[in-house]
């Protein structure tokens, strides 16, 4: 692979994170209640003198940095915090996931889960996770639909760890649509030879 295949790629990933970071920031409320304020990419890579890619080592020391400035420690993110943000993508998936989904569509989210369910990184939550669609297959005929799927799914998974059950006639007031300009946060798809 060429070099500046690889610039391509990791320009990519930078963008991604960019807008990952963005739209989840709206699910941060900051613990003194002021505004939010812009934060760093979780992800950037410095640009090499030359131009091309950057050493090794500038990308290796750059999250501690960022840690350096924030006067914080690094920890591994714990089980708790990685099911809020996996819950959070998913409901937030399922409030952009089209009224009319195409057929890709459907098979992107239904493969999605069953991915999800072998390679999350908590083993124990990925085998629940398996049960639990094998129990409940995903339902993906919609918008309303979908979300009322993953709702569902979600208040199965609360009840078995003892948590409160969210109502699910709330979750479009809960997981409302991502506010994008000109409809860039739309759940994208490509159409097979089936849906033309």
């Amino acid at each position: 692979m060429s070099e500046n295949q690889l610039q391509s790629i990791f320009q990519s990933v930078e963008k991604v994170s960019k807008c990952l970071q963005h739209h989840l920031s709206n699910f941060i409320r900051p613990a003194d209640n002021q505004a939010p304020t812009y934060r760093k990419p979780l992800f950037s890579l410095p640009s090499s003198p030359r131009g091309g890619l950057p050493s090794p080592e500038a990308v290796s020391a750059q999250p501690m940095e960022i840690l350096k400035k924030k006067g914080t420690t690094a920890a591994p993110v714990t089980k708790e915090e990685l099911g809020r943000a996996t819950w959070t993508f998913l409901h937030t998936l399922g409030a952009q996931y089209p009224e009319n989904p195409t057929r890709q569509q459907k098979k992107d989210v239904k493969d999605l889960m069953a991915i999800l369910s072998r390679v999350y990184p908590c083993q124990e939550c990925a085998g629940h996770f398996k049960e639990v669609l094998r129990a409940n297959p995903v339902q993906a005929g919609s918008h309303a639909e979908f979300s009322q799927w993953l709702c569902h799914i979600h208040n199965v998974v609360n009840r078995s760890l003892g948590k409160a059950i969210f109502p699910c006639e709330r979750v479009d007031s809960r997981w409302g649509k991502l506010d994008c300009e000109q409809r860039n946060c739309d759940v994208q798809g490509s159409l097979t030879i089936f849906d033309k």
